[in-house]
């Protein structure tokens, strides 16, 4: 998620220390874990990961923001993974555009699931999910009121984003009960399922 932003200060016990968006995220999830998120300060992880709290608004707005991790760099790789697809139609290019995004890596550090636990799960999280869920739909009616020649404001894009976005949920839901399933084969069944319906209700 970048390149890795280099520190030469030294940590409060004297060790020199690289600090990185990674690195504050995985002494972040440490805590969580242990503490919980609600329990966690800003100011235990920034002990945590060797330096002062105000280090820590170089990299996030707050802790809120962390879990997100690098998310305006996501939703820019997401633009261009939709770009790529560009040939196809639009259905099958947001679906696979979908697919694609939620392809991460099993050695991931935070770990994905646990990543995506704490921002489904923890109520605190949830206003600030929303903007987040905002930004990631806009992606998408972007993208369609590009390919159709409308407005992203338009309800044809508006729709594609919202129904996208549920589909994603649901798939994440039923994963994280879980993990052992394949979350892309999960997001591809809740496609299908959502197509088994509509056949249904147009019977």
């Amino acid at each position: 998620m970048g390149v890795p932003e280099t520190s030469t200060r030294r940590s409060l016990q004297g060790r020199p220390v690289a600090t990185n968006h990674s690195a504050i995220e995985e002494a972040a999830f440490r805590l969580f874990a242990e503490r919980g998120f609600e329990g966690t300060t800003l100011d235990a992880i920034a002990r945590e990961v060797g330096v002062g709290r105000r280090t820590l608004f170089r990299y996030f707005d707050s802790k809120n923001d962390i879990p997100w991790g690098r998310f305006d760099l996501t939703l820019a790789a997401f633009r261009d993974l939709l770009d790529d697809l560009y040939h196809l139609p639009i259905a099958e290019a947001v679906h696979l555009g979908v697919r694609r995004f939620n392809d991460f890596p099993p050695d991931a550090s935070p770990h994905h699931a646990d990543r995506m636990r704490l921002i489904l799960e923890t109520p605190t999280l949830q206003a600030h999910s929303v903007l987040r869920y905002g930004e990631w739909r806009a992606v998408i009616a972007e993208y369609v009121a590009r390919r159709t020649g409308g407005a992203p404001s338009d309800l044809m894009p508006q729709t594609v984003g919202q129904v996208s976005l549920a589909l994603a949920l649901s798939a994440y839901t039923v994963w994280l009960e879980d993990t052992s399933q394949s979350l892309l084969d999960l997001v591809d069944a809740a496609m299908a399922a959502l197509r088994a319906h509509l056949a249904d209700v147009s019977a």
